[in-house]
C-alpha cells in the first residue's frame, strides 16, 4: 500500500507539472534572429514568466522550417535579413508541445523497451503483484526517456547533417536545450525513485545504469568505434532483466539470462538491417556502424552478421527446452519461427538491397512479440498448478490471466498436428489392447505442450509394453520359420 501511495503521488506530481508548464508556455514570445552569414540560427526568447520553476521544462521555441539550416526558402536566398519576426503564441500550445517532448523521449522505443519489461515480469510466473507491475513499467519508461533525452541533447550537432534526425525538437529549436536537459533530469531521478520504492533496488540500479550506458559509453562509442553496436545491444537485453527482478527474481536466474540473451541477439539483425537503409545517412553524421564501412565491400560484413546472429538466435528455444525452463513445444514452435528469419536473412545474404533489409527488419518487428508470447505460454513457472494456490487464484485479475493461457494452451493442443497423431496412435493401442488401458488413457495429453512428468512416466511404460509385444511376435515369427 506504501508503494502504491508513493507511485500515485510520483504520477500525479509529473501530470500537474507538465500541466503547469503547457498553460505558461501559451504566453511565451519567442523571437529569432538570423546571422547575417545566414549559416547558423540562434534563438532568443523572452517570456513574460520566470525561467525558473517546474514550467520551464515544456517552454517551447517556436518551430523552424523543414529545410536542413532551419530556415524558409526565402530566407536562404537573403542571409542578409536582420529583422527580427515575431511568432504567434498559438503556435506554442500543447498540441505543439507535447508530441515535441514525446519525439525527445523517443516515444516508441520506450514503448518497445517497458514491453520487454513487462515480458520479463510476466514470465516469473503468478501470482502477479499488478501496482508493482506498474511502478515497474512506469519507472522504466522514464528512465528510458531520460536517456534517449540525454543522447540526443550530446548528438544534437551530429543530428542536424542527417535527414532521418533533421525534425528532432533540439534540431528544430521547438525545446531549448536547458529544457531538454531539465526534462532528462527530472525523468531519470523520478523513474529511478519510482523503481527503488516501487519495485526493489537491484531493478533501480539496473535502471539507472542503463540510462548512463546508453547516453554515456554507447554515446560515445558511436562516432568512433563499431563496437557501439555491442553495447548498444547489452543496453537492450537489461529491461527485461529488470522486469524479473522487479517480480522477485535474481539477475543470475536462468529465466533471466536467457531472456537477457533473446534481447541481446535479437538486436543485431534488427538494427543491422536498419542501419544498412540508413548507411549513407549515418554516413553524413559521422557514425562508426558496420554497414557504413561496409559500403566499399558491398554488405558482405553486414550480411555475415546479420546470419550469424540470426542462427545464434535460433538456439535459444531449443537451449531454454534444454534446461527446462519451458516446454519441448516451444522448441518445435522455435523452428518455425526462426526458419522464416533465415529465409529472409538468406536473401539479404544473396542481393544486399535496400529492400531485403527492409525485410529482415520487418521480420524483427514482428519476430519478438511473438517470442515472447510463446515463451510465455511455454514458460514451466506458468504451468506449475501450485504457484497459483486457491486463494491467489480467487483474485480477478490473476484468475483471468491463469484463465486465458490455460485457453489459450488448450486452443493450441487442439490445433497441434503431432497431438492429433499421437491421440489417434493412443485410441488405435487402447482398442488393440483391448481392457489393458495402462499407459494408454491419458493419450490425449502427450503432447509436450502439456507433457509432464506423469505423462513422460506413461509413455515410457508404453514403450516397453510395445517393444516387449513386437520381441515376443518376432520370436513366434522365427518358431514358425524353424
Amino acid at each position: 500500500a506504501k508503494k502504491a501511495r508513493l507511485f500515485t503521488m510520483a504520477t500525479t506530481t509529473a501530470i500537474l507539472l507538465l500541466r503547469q508548464g503547457t498553460n505558461r508556455s501559451r504566453n511565451a514570445a519567442i523571437m529569432i534572429n538570423f546571422p547575417t552569414s545566414g549559416a547558423t540560427l540562434s534563438h532568443i526568447q523572452r517570456a513574460s514568466w520566470s525561467s525558473s520553476g517546474a514550467g520551464g521544462v515544456l517552454r517551447s521555441f517556436s518551430s523552424a522550417s523543414s529545410s536542413p539550416s532551419g530556415m524558409s526558402k526565402g530566407e536562404e536566398t537573403s542571409p542578409s535579413t536582420t529583422s527580427p519576426q515575431a511568432i504567434s503564441p498559438d503556435q506554442n500550445s500543447s498540441d505543439h508541445i507535447i508530441p515535441s517532448i514525446l519525439e525527445l523521449s523517443k516515444a516508441k522505443l520506450s514503448t518497445l523497451v517497458v514491453s520487454t519489461a513487462s515480458f520479463g515480469f510476466l514470465a516469473a510466473g503468478g501470482p502477479i503483484s499488478w501496482p508493482t507491475l506498474a511502478a515497474c513499467c512506469a519507472g522504466t519508461a522514464l528512465c528510458s526517456s531520460s536517456a534517449s533525452t540525454w543522447n540526443q541533447i550530446f548528438e544534437v550537432e551530429r543530428d542536424t547533417k542527417m535527414k532521418r534526425t533533421a525534425h528532432r525538437p533540439l534540431v528544430k529549436g521547438t525545446i531549448s536545450p536547458a529544457n531538454a536537459k531539465l526534462l532528462g533530469t527530472m525523468t531519470g531521478v523520478t523513474g529511478g525513485t519510482v523503481l527503488l520504492y516501487g519495485t526493489d533496488p537491484i531493478t533501480a540500479m539496473l535502471g539507472v545504469g542503463n540510462i548512463a550506458l546508453y547516453s554515456g559509453l554507447y554515446t560515445y562509442l558511436k562516432p568512433r568505434s563499431e563496437i557501439n553496436t555491442w553495447v548498444g545491444a547489452v543496453v537492450g537485453a537489461i529491461p527485461p532483466v529488470m522486469g524479473w527482478t522487479a517480480a522477485g527474481g535474481s539477475p543470475l536466474d536462468t529465466e533471466a539470462l536467457l531472456m537477457g540473451s533473446t534481447l541481446f541477439l535479437w538486436q543485431f539483425p534488427h538494427f543491422f538491417a536498419l542501419s544498412w537503409m540508413h548507411r549513407i545517412d549515418y554516413g553524413r553524421g559521422g557514425f562508426q556502424m558496420v554497414p557504413v564501412n561496409d559500403i566499399q565491400t558491398k554488405g558482405d560484413r553486414t550480411a555475415g552478421l546479420i546470419m550469424r546472429y540470426t542462427g545464434y538466435l535460433s538456439t535459444v528455444p531449443i537451449l531454454s527446452t534444454v534446461l527446462d525452463v519451458t516446454s519441448p513445444m516451444f522448441a518445435i514452435e522455435g523452428i518455425a519461427l526462426n526458419a522464416y528469419a533465415f529465409y529472409v536473412a538468406k536473401q539479404f545474404d544473396n542481393e544486399r538491397s535496400n529492400s531485403n533489409a527492409r525485410k529482415v527488419f520487418l521480420t524483427s518487428l514482428w519476430y519478438l512479440p511473438s517470442f515472447m508470447v510463446l515463451f510465455i505460454l511455454h514458460s514451466k513457472t506458468w504451468k506449475n498448478e501450485e504457484k497459483l494456490d486457491d486463494e491467489n487464484a480467487k483474485e480477478e485479475w490473476n484468475a483471468l490471466l491463469k484463465k486465458w493461457i490455460s485457453d489459450v494452451r488448450s486452443k493450441g493442443k487442439e490445433l497441434c498436428v503431432h497431438e492429433v497423431v499421437i491421440s489417434k496412435t493412443a485410441a488405435e493401442e487402447q482398442n488393440s489392447y483391448g481392457d489393458d488401458k495402462e499407459g494408454v488413457t491419458n493419450g490425449g495429453n502427450k503432447c509436450p505442450v502439456m507433457f509432464s512428468k506423469s505423462t513422460a512416466k506413461s509413455s515410457v511404460e508404453v514403450a516397453k509394453k510395445t517393444a516387449a509385444v513386437a520381441a515376443n511376435a518376432t520370436k513366434g515369427i522365427e518358431v514358425e520359420k524353424q
